[in-house]
């Protein structure tokens, strides 16, 4: 097992509600020049949820789930950026009003630019949701420490979800993370450069077919683990050769240059100390019993 730090850790709750979906009036235009109106940011997504394809969907940066700010209206202010920066994923959240007050949830990650935290519910709860529903996260996980491992950084990832991740250690002092997909340095785009990664995002690039049929980006889900290869998100967002990050997927696929699916920030190191192995199992949705794989509660059968 991998000793952490997780008794030192400071747990906050934090408070947050779903947005409507951020849709400005007009065409956006693709990469190809095509121009587009399609559902895009944020909102309550009824029928798109974690473990779903991340792609072929007649929409645009989509978000499964709940997307959910402290404050819609400026969103890279006080509260939502203490929110941001504090929600991990795999932290609970749990409804403190409306009608589905007490159901429970599990937070996927974060999306730069909309600054929504990406909150998993059931659907049966997703249709109960209203936009003016309370939400209290129990952040924990920022500031967590692998003992054995310090050139290793975590972010974004609460202790417990770590301990699922089937994450083994190695005799050379490297770890093994299954991912679901092993993305090159090139294919990084919107998102490289931030000054850190304790919120936001950055995409995967899916403009060019060779290169998404070559890694098989297109086969890419909600929640997957991925190993972003020559890129430290150490002290930001950089190309470093040698260098390994772990993420997962928390947007869709997108139209616009330099994007596609947004992947959130776990596990960085700028030499190769990381040795992502693939497991098509390698998803939050798998780990955690959520999305589409929660089993649903069938009524019984009449004797």
């Amino acid at each position: 097992m991998l000793k952490t730090n997780e008794n030192k850790l400071v747990e906050l709750a934090m408070q947050c509600k779903p947005g409507p979906p951020r849709i400005r009036p007009g065409w956006k235009v693709d990469y190809e020049g095509k121009p587009f109106i399609l559902p895009s940011v944020g909102g309550i997504t009824l029928n798109i949820q974690v473990g779903d394809s991340a792609f072929g969907l007649a929409g645009d940066h989509i978000e499964p789930g709940a997307s959910c700010s402290a404050n819609a209206a400026k969103p890279f202010e006080f509260p939502n950026n203490s929110l941001q920066v504090l929600s991990c994923v795999g932290n609970e959240a749990i409804i403190v009003s409306g009608e589905a007050k007490g159901k429970k949830g599990v937070v996927l990650g974060h999306h730069g630019g909309s600054e929504h935290v990406i909150i998993d519910f059931s659907k049966q709860i997703l249709e109960q949701l209203t936009y003016d529903d309370k939400i209290m996260i129990r952040t924990k996980g920022q500031g967590l420490k692998l003992m054995d491992y310090p050139n290793i950084k975590l972010y974004n990832l609460d202790p417990g979800l770590l301990k699922k991740m089937k994450i083994k250690g190695l005799k050379n002092k490297k770890l093994k993370v299954p991912v679901t997909t092993i993305v090159p340095a090139q294919c990084m785009g919107s998102g490289l450069g931030s000054a850190h990664v304790a919120a936001g995002d950055y995409d995967v690039m899916t403009s060019d077919p060779d290169t998404v049929k070559e890694y098989k980006l297109d086969q890419l889900r909600f929640g997957d683990f991925v190993a972003l290869l020559d890129h430290d998100n150490s002290y930001g967002r950089a190309f470093v050769k040698g260098a390994v990050s772990i993420g997962i997927v928390v947007h869709s696929d997108c139209l616009l240059a330099g994007h596609g699916p947004g992947i959130s920030t776990l596990m960085t190191c700028s030499t190769p100390m990381i040795e992502p192995v693939l497991d098509k199992n390698a998803n939050i949705a798998n780990l955690l019993k959520i999305g589409a794989k929660r089993k649903m509660n069938r009524p019984r059968k009449k004797k």
